[in-house]
């Protein structure tokens, strides 16, 4: 005779694996490591505004050139893949590009991850230029940057002071401000606490960022990061 229990323990134990396997696949989505051809999403494109499912689409492109390279194109970028660097001690990158432009605007990169290139191109041009056109009557012609890939730990969290940052490995980008077609500047150090449109825009443009970037941090974070936005797309999420 069938124990009653013998029924429920094997319930429990599909249950159980099907719940392992769909984190495990949650996961692997996270990370970038679950192929855009198993992926149950269209790849992201740079050609509209993306409205669904934006995090996850961004992570496929983490580790796969060939997507990356059909995703990164113009008028929308102009990437540029780079040969990888092999990590060491937490530093290094692999499939990054280099550019100097992104959604209409010039912004020097020489490094970056591809996943992150695609955030900021979708970010400048279906969030930044609009905004900026309907707030000054011009769009953005250039973009300053504090910098990219740097082989450092996090700065500014005496928590975090022993973990390597996003910059060491070429997934991170720090903006001071922004220049418009005439060259009008609306810089984050001068303009954040301000009360005008430069003001306004800054807050918005960084609200807006939060949906392409994991982390998107800015002058209310701490003092580290009072004169610029500070994007990346890590393991971990943080919009302030």
């Amino acid at each position: 005779m069938t124990s009653p229990a013998r029924p429920k323990r094997r319930l429990f134990s599909r249950l159980f694996l099907v719940l392992l396997i769909a984190a495990t696949t949650l996961v692997a989505m996270r990370l970038g490591y679950l192929p855009q051809r198993y992926s149950p999403f269209p790849p992201i494109s740079l050609d509209t505004q993306p409205s669904w499912f934006v995090d996850t689409r961004l992570a496929a492109l983490r580790l796969d050139r060939p997507l990356c390279e059909a995703v990164l194109k113009q008028p929308h970028i102009d990437a540029t893949a780079i040969a990888d660097q092999p990590y060491k001690n937490g530093c290094g990158w692999q499939n990054a590009v280099s550019f100097s432009k992104a959604g209409g605007a010039k912004i020097g990169a020489e490094k970056l991850t591809c996943e992150m290139a695609a955030a900021l191109a979708l970010w400048i041009e279906h969030e930044v230029q609009p905004l900026a056109q309907s707030t000054f009557g011009s769009r953005v012609a250039s973009i300053g940057d504090m910098g990219i890939y740097d082989c450092r730990n996090i700065l500014g969290n005496p928590l975090m002071k022993n973990v390597r940052s996003q910059h060491a490995t070429a997934n991170a980008i720090d903006i001071s401000g922004f220049t418009l077609d005439g060259g009008r500047q609306i810089s984050i150090l001068r303009d954040w606490t301000g009360k005008g449109p430069e003001a306004a825009f800054l807050k918005e443009v960084h609200r807006r960022a939060c949906r392409y970037f994991r982390v998107a941090l800015g002058p209310e974070y701490n003092a580290a990061h009072k004169n610029h936005f500070h994007f990346d797309r890590g393991a971990f999420s943080r919009c302030k």
